[in-house]
C-alpha cells in the first residue's frame, strides 16, 4: 500500500508535464497531531515504518508543528509528525489532466451515457448495455472495469457480482479567508478530534469522520443523483466543528461559507476493493475507497491494469482483494450498520486486535451458546465467531492497550492446558474444499508444490504457487480416496482459494477431464491438542491409537463416527476431528467428559496464535503470500521439485535455487519479558531497518514474547542464529535475537 501511494504521488507530481493541463498538485506537505501518549506512540510506529520503506517522516515538537501550521493550538498537545513528501491535489482539475493524458493514448471516453447492464458470454463479461440519447446500444469489450464508486453495488448486482459498500453522508465545511492561511500551508490531521484541514482559496476545508457516522438511506441510489449534496445536520456535525473550534480558535470568528454534505462509500473493513470478481471473469472491480480516492487512485489504477493485462497482480494485494469478502457481506441492513462504524475508525484511535462489533454475531458454529456461556470472548474472521479466549468467572473484557494486555495470565493458563495436559479448539471456521471425480489427482498435482499422490488416508501439507514462485495458498489435503480430495484452509480463504483453484481449473482443463470442485461446510473442525490428548471413551485413552502423524482415519467417538487427523498446529502431539456439524455438540461434550480427569480446558486463538509463533509455523496472510516464495519463507521440505507434474512456479522456484534470497524469514526473540509486540514493527540490525515483524504472541518456552518476521537485503544473507538486534515498539528499541531456526521447532 506504501508502495502504491508513492506511485500516486508521483503520478500527480510529473502529470502536467505529460499533458500540459495543471493538477493543482502541491506538495505542501501534513502534519498529524497527537493529543495522548497512546496517540503519539502509534505516530511514532508510523515514522519508523515510514522510514523502513523509504519515506520521509520525522517527529517533531507540538511547537514545531504549531511553526508549520500556525493558526492551531499547541498547548494540549503531546507531540506531532512532519510528512514533507504529502500534498493535495485539486480533484477537478487532477480528473482534466488524466482524461488528456488517456485521450492522448488513444482512448474514446464518452460521457452522458447510463450502464444498464453487462452482457454475459460464456460465462465471462464481454460488453455493456448503454443508454445514449434515448437509444440502447451493446458495447462489446475484452474487460469490464467497475469504477463506478458508491454506485458499484448497485452495478454489480446486474452482474451477479458482489461489492460490499454502502455510502454515509459526509460533512466538511468551507470558510472565507484566514489570517495565517496560505496555499502551502500543510494538509492537518487531528484523529484525535476526527478532524482534518486543507487550505482552499485562502481559507480552510475542515472535514472529519465523526465516531458514529450517519448512513445514506437511499438504496438504490439514483442515476440521476449527480453533483448534488444532501441536507445539512448540524446536530451530526457538531463533535467535528467543537473540536475544530477548540484545535483552531480561528474558526470561532471565521466566515463558514457552506457546510458541505455529500455522500460517500465505505466497505465492511475500513479497506478499499480491488480485482476481478470471482463471480465472473473479465470483471474488474476498483471501488470503495472509504473518503481516500484521490491518494490511493493512482497506484490502484495502475495495479488493476497490471493485473488484467498479466492475468494476476504483480504483488501482495490481499488486503484490498474483492476475494477477502464472501456473498455475506453483501447483505444491506449489516452494510449499514457497519458503515456506522468503519467511516469513525478512520481516524478513531485503533488498538491492537481490536474487533468490529456491528453486524455481529453472524456466521456461529454448533458450540457457540456452550462456548459463550464458558465465558468465551469471540473475535471475528470472514464474519464467523471465533474464541479468541475464556474469560474467568465474573471477569469482564479487559479494555484495549498498547501494552501487556489483561487477557495475557488467561490465555497463558490455556497455554500451559495446551503444553502440559490437554486443551480443545473450536475450529469450525476452517475452510474446507472437496476436490473429486476423474483427474483430481492430476489437478492437485499440477497446484500444488508438494507430492499429492500418496496413500489413501495420508495428509499432506503443501503450498500452492503462482507462475512468480510466489504463495497463493498454503493447506492440507487429505487423500480420502483415489480420486477424493479434502483441502483444508484458512478461515479467511474460502472465497480466494476457490477461485484460485477454479482458474487453474479452467486454465489447464484438459479435454475429457471430469471434477468436482466444492466448498463444504458441514464438517466442523475440533483441535485436541497436547501431551495428555484424550481419546473417545475411557479417561486417559489415546486419541485414537496406532494413527501417526499426517495420516487419518474414521473412527467411533461417543455415539458418532468422525474423521480423526494427526496434525497439530501448534507444535507436539495433537488431533484434528472432523464433526458432522449435527453431531458437533455430542462430539464436545463426550470429549470433556473424557478428559475431565486430565485437566482438559477450552481454548481460544489466541493461545493457539501464539503457540503456533513459537513453534515456527507460518500463517497465510501474515509470513506467507504471494510475494513470498518457499525459499525464502523456510518452505523447502514442502517442494518436491522432482515429481513427476510440473506444478505452477516450479521453474520460478528452480530459477531461484540456490541463488541468494531477497528476504529470509526469521524468528525474534525478546529479550525482556515485560515487553509487548504485537506485530508490523520494524526490526533493526546494526541501526539499519531491514524488515518488519509478520506475527507476535507469548511464548512458555522464552518466558517472553516471541515474532516471525522477513529481514530483507545484505541482512538475509548475514543473519544467523543469535545475531542481536531490535525491534522498534511505539518509538522505542526493544533488544531481540534473531534465529534462523528457534529451538522449540522439530
Amino acid at each position: 500500500m506504501t508502495a502504491m501511494s508513492k506511485y500516486g504521488i508521483e503520478l500527480y507530481s510529473t502529470l502536467e508535464q505529460e499533458t500540459g493541463l495543471a493538477t493543482g498538485w502541491k506538495q505542501c506537505g501534513s502534519v498529524n497531531v497527537a493529543r495522548t501518549p497512546e496517540r503519539l506512540k502509534v505516530l511514532r510506529k508510523q515514522v519508523a515504518l515510514a522510514h523502513s520503506f523509504g519515506v520521509e517522516c520525522h517527529e517533531i515538537s507540538p511547537a514545531e508543528a504549531g511553526d508549520k501550521y500556525p493558526v492551531m493550538r499547541t498547548d494540549d498537545l503531546a507531540g506531532a509528525i512532519w510528512l514533507p513528501g504529502d500534498g493535495k491535489a485539486n480533484p477537478a482539475d487532477l480528473c482534466m489532466s488524466l482524461a488528456r493524458g488517456a485521450r492522448n493514448r488513444g482512448v474514446k471516453i464518452v460521457e452522458g451515457v447510463e450502464v444498464t447492464g453487462v452482457v454475459v458470454e460464456h460465462d465471462r463479461a464481454a460488453g455493456v448495455r448503454v443508454r445514449h440519447d434515448g437509444v440502447e446500444h451493446v458495447v462489446y469489450c475484452e474487460t469490464v472495469v467497475n469504477c463506478a464508486g458508491q454506485w458499484a453495488r448497485q452495478f454489480g448486482r446486474l452482474a451477479g457480482v458482489n461489492v460490499p459498500l454502502y455510502s454515509a453522508e459526509h460533512f466538511y465545511i468551507v470558510t472565507g479567508r484566514i489570517p495565517g492561511v496560505h496555499p502551502m500551508l500543510p494538509v492537518m490531521r487531528d484523529p484525535d478530534g476526527y478532524i482534518y484541514y486543507k487550505e482552499e482559496v485562502g481559507g480552510l476545508v475542515m472535514g472529519g469522520f465523526e465516531p458514529r457516522a450517519k448512513p445514506w438511506k437511499m438504496d438504490p441510489i439514483p442515476s440521476t443523483f449527480q453533483f448534488e449534496l444532501l441536507d445539512e445536520d448540524w446536530d451530526q456535525f457538531e463533535i467535528l466543528m467543537t473540536n475544530a473550534m477548540h484545535r483552531t480558535p480561528c474558526l470561532e470568528t471565521a466566515e463558514i461559507k457552506m457546510l458541505l454534505n455529500g455522500p460517500e462509500s465505505f466497505t465492511p473493513d475500513g479497506n478499499f476493493i480491488l480485482g476481478e470478481a470471482p463471480e465472473l471473469r473479465g470483471y474488474f472491480v476498483c471501488a470503495g475507497f472509504n473518503s481516500a480516492g484521490i491518494a490511493n487512485s493512482g497506484g490502484a489504477g495502475r495495479l488493476v491494469a497490471e493485473w488484467i493485462v498479466g492475468g494476476e497482480p504483480s504483488m501482495d494485494l490481499w488486503e484490498v482483494d474483492i476475494r477477502r469478502f464472501g456473498a455475506f457481506t453483501g447483505n444491506r441492513k449489516a452494510l449499514a450498520g457497519r458503515t456506522g462504524e468503519t467511516l469513525g475508525l478512520h481516524y478513531a484511535m485503533r488498538w491492537p486486535r481490536q474487533e468490529l462489533e456491528t453486524a455481529r454475531p453472524l456466521r456461529t458454529s454448533a458450540l457457540y451458546d456452550l462456548l459463550a456461556a464458558k465465558g468465551a470472548e469471540f473475535g471475528s474472521k470472514n464474519g464467523w465467531e471465533r474464541v479468541n479466549y475464556f474469560k474467568p468467572e465474573g471477569q469482564s473484557r479487559p479494555e484495549y492497550t498498547l501494552g501487556k494486555p489483561g487477557w495475557l495470565p488467561w490465555m497463558q493458563a490455556e497455554q500451559r492446558a495446551t503444553r502440559e495436559a490437554v486443551a480443545l479448539y473450536d475450529q469450525t471456521s476452517f475452510s474446507k474444499l472437496l476436490v473429486q471425480g476423474r483427474d483430481a489427482l492430476g489437478v492437485l498435482q499440477r497446484l500444488c508444490a508438494n507430492e499429492m499422490d500418496v496413500p489413501v488416508g495420508k495428509m499432506v501439507y503443501t503450498p500452492m504457487l503462482n507462475a512468480r514462485g510466489g504463495i497463493e495458498s498454503d493447506l492440507t489435503v487429505m487423500r480420502l480416496a483415489r480420486e477424493k480430495f479434502l483441502i483444508v484452509t484458512g478461515s479467511a480463504q474460502t472465497v480466494r482459494d476457490m477461485d484460485w483453484i477454479g482458474r487453474q481449473i479452467e486454465l489447464r482443463r484438459p479435454r475429457g477431464a471430469d471434477r468436482r470442485f466444492r466448498a463444504v461446510q458441514r464438517a466442523v473442525c475440533h483441535g485436541s491438542e497436547g501431551p495428555r490428548t484424550v481419546g473417545p471413551g475411557e479417561p486417559g485413552r489415546p486419541l485414537p491409537e496406532g494413527l501417526k502423524f499426517s495420516w487419518t482415519k474414521e473412527i467411533d467417538l461417543g455415539h458418532a463416527r468422525v474423521r480423526a487427523a494427526r496434525m497439530s498446529y501448534v507444535g507436539g502431539p495433537g488431533f484434528e476431528l472432523y464433526v458432522p456439524v449435527e453431531m458437533a455438540r455430542h462430539v464436545y461434550l463426550a470429549l470433556h467428559e473424557a478428559g475431565a480427569e486430565l485437566g482438559l480446558r477450552d481454548a481460544g486463538y489466541y493461545a493457539l496464535d501464539a503457540l503456533r509463533i513459537e513453534q515456527g509455523r507460518r500463517a497465510w496472510g501474515a509470513e506467507l503470500g504471494p510475494d513470498e516464495t518457499p525459499w525464502e519463507a523456510g518452505l523447502a521440505f514442502s517442494v518436491r521439485l522432482d515429481k513427476p507434474a510440473r506444478f505452477v512456479g516450479r521453474e520460478a522456484l528452480l530459477a531461484a535455487q540456490g541463488k541468494p534470497l531477497r528476504k529470509k524469514l526469521v524468528t525474534l526473540v525478546f529479550q525482556d519479558p515485560a515487553v509487548q509486540a504485537w506485530g508490523g514493527e520494524p526490526i533493526v540490525v546494526d541501526n539499519e531497518t531491514v524488515g518488519e515483524i509478520s506475527s507476535a504472541g507469548w511464548s512458555p518456552l522464552a518466558g517472553a514474547c516471541v515474532a516471525l518476521g522477513y529481514v530483507r537485503g545484505t541482512a538475509a544473507l548475514q543473519v544467523h542464529t543469535g545475531t542481536p538486534a531490535h525491534a522498534i515498539l511505539w518509538g522505542d528499541r526493544a533488544a531481540v535475537t534473531l534465529h534462523d531456526r528457534w529451538p522449540a521447532q522439530p
